[in-house]
Parts: C-alpha cells; sequence; structure tokens
C-alpha cells in the first residue's frame, strides 16, 4: 500500500535548513492517535535529518501499512512537541543534555530509542584548497594571522566565520570572544544558504572560514578541512558563556515519546532498530540535495539496493 504524506515531502523537498520559520505548533492530526496506524516524526531542516525520515517513512508504510506524517520543529521546540505527543518520533538528536534531563529523566514522557548509528561531530573548516596553500592555517593560532582572507561585507573589517542558522548547536559567538580572534560571526540562515555561499566560493576558489559538521553530503563536493581548535574535555563546554575549546564527536541518538514507545506497536519497535551507517545516510542526502532526487525516490532507490540493512529493522 502506498500512502503519500500530507505535505511531508514537499516540506523535505525545500532543503530550508535549520532557520525555517518554526513550526511547533503545527501539530499532527495522527500523532498519538489511539489505535491508529499512523506514525508522526519530526524533521528537522538540514539534509542528513531529512533522509533518517525519508527511509523510515518509507519503510512505515511499504513494509508495516502505516501513514506516516511529518512535522518540521527547530530542535530545542522539538522536545517539547514529543513530550506532548505532537510527534512520536526524533531520529537525529546532537545532544541537548538539559532537555534531555527534564522530559527523559524527570517528567519520563520521552524514552530513549538508542542509537542511530551515526557519529556527528561540529567544526571550523576552510577549504581544502587553502589548507594547502597555507598549511598553518588549519590551526587556530593562525587565524588572526590570515583574518583579512576572509573579510566580507557583513563581517567588515573582521574576518568572516559562517555560520547557518542561530537555532543549530553553536558555540561560535563565545569561542571567538574567548580566545580573542579577530573574526565576526555571520549566519548565512539555513544550512541551504550556507550551502550556496560555500559552493559559489568553491567555484571562484576564494577562502572562506565556515561552521560545518559531519556527517554532511557537501564535502564530496566541496573538500574542506577542519581547523584544530584547542582539544575538548568533558565539561569544558558545560558554561556557554566561556567556552574555549572544540565541540565534541557525538553518537547521535533518537527518542520516542513515551506513550508511543509503549504503545506503538511494529512501529515502535522498528524505529528503536533504524540504525544505519554514516555512508547510508551520506548517500541518501547526496541523492536528495544534489542530484535533486525527492525524498520518496531516493528512500526507494536506497531500500532497493540495501535490503540486507533494513530487513534487520523489522525483524
Amino acid at each position: 500500500m502506498r500512502v503519500r504524506t500530507i505535505a511531508a515531502m514537499a516540506s523535505l523537498m525545500l532543503l530550508t535548513g535549520c532557520g525555517a520559520a518554526d513550526m511547533t505548533k503545527q501539530a499532527s492530526p495522527f500523532a498519538n492517535a489511539q489505535g491508529a496506524k499512523t506514525v508522526t516524526l519530526s524533521v528537522q531542516s538540514w539534509v542528513g535529518a531529512q533522509a533518517n525520515v525519508a527511509v523510515a517513512q518509507y519503510l512505515l508504510e511499504h513494509q508495516l501499512g502505516y501513514r506516516v506524517d511529518t512535522v518540521q520543529v527547530d530542535e530545542v521546540p522539538a522536545w517539547d512537541a514529543l513530550s506532548q505527543g505532537r510527534v512520536d518520533a526524533i531520529l537525529e538528536d546532537w545532544g541537548h543534555p538539559d532537555q534531555e534531563k527534564r522530559y527523559v529523566d524527570d517528567k519520563k514522557t520521552i524514552t530513549r530509542a538508542g542509537g542511530l548509528g551515526v557519529t556527528g561531530h561540529i567544526g571550523w573548516y576552510v577549504p581544502t584548497y587553502l589548507a594547502k596553500q597555507h598549511p598553518d592555517i588549519t590551526d587556530w593560532k593562525n587565524l588572526n594571522k590570515y583574518s583579512s582572507l576572509f573579510r566580507t561585507a557583513e563581517s567588515g573589517n573582521k574576518g568572516q566565520l559562517m555560520d547557518g542558522s542561530p537555532s543549530y548547536v553553536t558555540n561560535d559567538k563565545a569561542l571567538v570572544a574567548n580566545l580573542k580572534l579577530n573574526y565576526q560571526v555571520v549566519f548565512a540562515g539555513s544550512e541551504a544558504a550556507q550551502i550556496t555561499q560555500m559552493k559559489q566560493f568553491a567555484k571562484e576558489k576564494k577562502p572562506f572560514l565556515t561552521y560545518w559538521y559531519a556527517p554532511q553530503w557537501l564535502f564530496k563536493k566541496v573538500p574542506m578541512t577542519e581547523v584544530k581548535l584547542p582539544a575538548y574535555k568533558e565539561g569544558c563546554d558545560a558554561d556557554a558563556a566561556k567556552v574555549a575549546c572544540a565541540y565534541p564527536h557525538t553518537p547521535l541518538k533518537k527518542y520516542l515519546n513515551t506513550d508511543f514507545a509503549k504503545k506503538g506497536g511494529k512501529a515502535a519497535a522498528f524505529l528503536k532498530k533504524f540504525k544505519w551507517r554514516t555512508e547510508d545516510q551520506n548517500e541518501v542526502s547526496l541523492m536528495i540535495a544534489d542530484q535533486k532526487l525527492s525524498p520518496v525516490d531516493a528512500a526507494k532507490k536506497w531500500v532497493d539496493s540495501h535490503p540486507a540493512t533494513w530487513k534487520a529493522w523489522l525483524s
């Protein structure tokens, strides 16, 4: 049985990035519906998260016969939506310890659903062609030496550190201040806008310094080299205003609404088992964002070629 979501695929195709309008009040009519074979998934607006949802949705619909709805919600508001049952699952969380303590440990309205199988890492990157020209540029201690290379109209007489959206997990303003760097954080507004700028800079072989993250399909199109920040140590980012260290490597996690985890039947069991590799996520992301396949077509193509992986999620 093939069932299309009400507006899910259209919203996925926008690829608007985390700067999209807050849609936390867009409650799905199917979320937490008693006795109905429906599932509502939170979809963050970066393409890796969209790849997760596209494949999970395809299999829930085509293999398990569920109707699937999606709601686009920014990272922190998604926790509130999940707690209230307005969505049933978050498939990719990059680490929100305050929210986890509040909803999982204290209120118990959200249940941990295991790892996604993908480890995320945020960092600062320069294009590899620039790193080859100036090998020492990949040490943060030398960034002020090169700040004039990164000046833009938006950064004035400082170098530009390009970020995506203020709604992302970012310590960049604190890092710039605490490391005494002559840089200005400039927000592109969304993942899509940031990608557009990076691709244009790369096409013209111009210098750029950007907040970026892995896994991400763009590395295949625009090779980048990470700038080494002061080493991450447990607790070094506990005070947001005093952060002066690199971002951690974060095993990405899944979370379910607690009622759904208990009563969601085969759908809940499937989502708990949903676990794939970075290479799998990047494969689907590349099809959606670069090859311009619709999320449903990208999901179908991946499903058709990886039966051994997803059949284990249904057992």
